[in-house]
């Protein structure tokens, strides 16, 4: 399973989203990669920021958007015991 939050420096509603990942994860007991669409783009890999730069920031779960604008909390707890359950 991989998590992911797609943000972009200087992004308050990213800043929020970050928190309540943290918290989420830290209840949970599960890690997430941040990545940085703009860095990304800088270092040779465009497609995050073209596909997703204008709707940060972006949960991924496995390479799926789950999420855009904020955390659904609810709806990830529950994937993410989902999947704990069934690994």
């Amino acid at each position: 399973m991989t998590l992911e939050l797609l943000t972009r420096a200087g992004c308050s509603a990213c800043a929020a989203a970050r928190a309540d990942l943290d918290r989420v994860c830290a209840d949970l007991g599960v890690r997430y990669a941040e990545v940085d669409v703009d860095d990304a783009a800088a270092n040779g890999d465009p497609a995050l920021r073209a596909e997703f730069g204008d709707r940060l920031p972006v949960v991924l779960l496995d390479g799926v958007e789950h999420s855009y604008w904020e955390v659904d909390e609810p709806r990830l707890r529950a994937d993410l015991a989902g999947r704990a359950g069934s690994a």
